[in-house]
């Protein structure tokens, strides 16, 4: 199934406000959501129409001593925080005269209103890549569908999520 996100709408920033914005986010995400630091949450990329990140297995994240698995809710979080950010670079691009600031401000406006986990597979591997994308952008909400996949490429789960925006 191919998803379809909302295309870039004209921008008015040039490439260094645009660079500005995207660094914005990663640092949000990355250094200023203290549980995404416990995860190890790195974006990979970035773009108005879906995002990448990647964690990488340590101790903390195993749900499964024994098997070494990674936890549910650590799957749940990471494919929610992605889908989260997928909406948010959405948004921003939909608003194009707002300043860096203003629209970096926006993250503090938005929340997730639901989200549906499938687990498809054990959360086995070195390091796992969350991506989202961006299925519809309303004036009040956003919807998006992710994956998460092991070092393999194996597919360990799937998720679908609304997001209040604004």
């Amino acid at each position: 199934m191919t998803l379809h996100a909302p295309g870039p709408l004209p921008s008015p920033r040039d490439a260094a406000e645009q660079a500005e914005i995207e660094a914005g986010l990663i640092e949000i995400f990355e250094r200023g959501i203290p549980f995404n630091q416990m995860l190890g949450l790195r974006i990979l990329s970035v773009k108005p129409g879906g995002v990448c990140g990647r964690i990488t297995m340590k101790p903390e994240l195993v749900g499964t001593a024994s098997q070494g698995r990674l936890h549910g809710g650590v799957t749940a979080s990471v494919l929610d925080a992605m889908g989260g950010l997928a909406v948010l670079a959405a948004t921003i691009e939909r608003h194009p005269h707002d300043s860096p600031a203003q629209a970096l401000q926006r993250f503090a406006r938005m929340g997730t209103i639901d989200l549906r986990v499938d687990y498809l597979r054990p959360g086995i591997g070195r390091h796992f890549e969350a991506q989202a994308e961006v299925t519809r952008l309303g004036g009040r909400v956003g919807s998006t569908q992710m994956r998460l996949v092991n070092d393999e490429g194996t597919l360990i789960a799937t998720a679908a999520a609304a997001y209040i925006v604004s």
